[in-house]
C-alpha cells in the first residue's frame, strides 16, 4: 500500500529517528518498502538504512525511483521527521476515502519560535507529503527533488502530527552541548 521515500546526505542519526517510527507501519503490513535517495554521504547511512532492509540508491533517476515503488502511494519525509502515534490509522483512514494528497498535523510541542514562522513559509516536507504513486508520475521530471514534487497544489491534513526533522536535530544539539 505504502512506500516512503526519503532523501539524505549525512543524515545517519536523523534516518534512524525516522526509521524507528516508521516500524510499526511495517508491523501492520501498510509499510511495502522504503527508499533512501543518497547525495553522497560519508557517515554511516548506508549501514542504517540496510540494517533497516532499506532500498538505499546512490544514483537514480527520479521516475525510475517512484516507477519501482511497490506502493500505490507515497509517503514523502525530511530524515529526522517523526510521524507520531496513531500515524498508521491516519494513512490508511485517508487513503480509503480520499484520492488527493495529504500532509501531518505540525506538531504542537515542537514549533518554531513566533518570529521565525511569521511570513516564513514551511519547507515542503516539513510536515511528510502523501500523494498517490499515479499523481507523482503524471507530473514528476528527470532532475526533480522529493521537495519538489511535494511543492504546490493542495493537501488535506491528516489527523495525527509529525515531529519535524529540524526540531530532531536542535534536541540532539541542546543533549550534546
Amino acid at each position: 500500500m505504502l512506500t516512503i521515500i526519503m532523501e539524505c546526505r549525512d543524515n545517519e542519526a536523523e534516518l534512524a529517528q525516522t526509521l524507528s517510527a516508521l516500524v510499526t507501519g511495517a508491523v501492520e503490513g501498510v509499510v511495502r518498502d522504503v527508499i533512501v535517495l543518497d547525495h553522497g554521504s560519508r557517515d554511516g547511512s548506508a549501514k542504517v538504512a540496510d540494517a533497516a532492509g532499506c532500498r538505499f540508491l546512490t544514483s537514480w533517476d527520479i521516475k525510475d525511483v517512484v516507477r519501482s515503488a511497490r506502493g500505490d502511494w507515497l509517503l514523502l519525509l525530511e530524515p529526522g521527521g517523526r510521524p507520531m502515534t496513531g500515524w498508521v490509522d491516519a494513512i490508511v483512514d485517508h487513503v480509503s476515502v480520499n484520492a488527493g494528497p495529504a500532509r501531518f498535523l505540525g506538531s504542537r510541542s515542537h514549533r518554531r519560535p513566533f518570529l521565525q514562522r511569521v511570513g516564513r513559509r514551511s519547507p515542503p516536507l516539513e510536515q511528510g507529503y502523501l500523494v498517490t504513486k499515479q499523481q507523482v508520475m503524471a507530473s514528476v521530471r528527470t532532475g526533480m527533488t522529493l521537495a519538489d514534487v511535494a511543492t504546490g497544489g493542495r493537501a488535506r491534513t491528516l489527523v495525527t502530527e509529525i515531529v519535524p526533522a529540524w526540531a530532531v536535530k536542535a534536541m540532539r544539539a541542546q543533549v550534546a552541548g
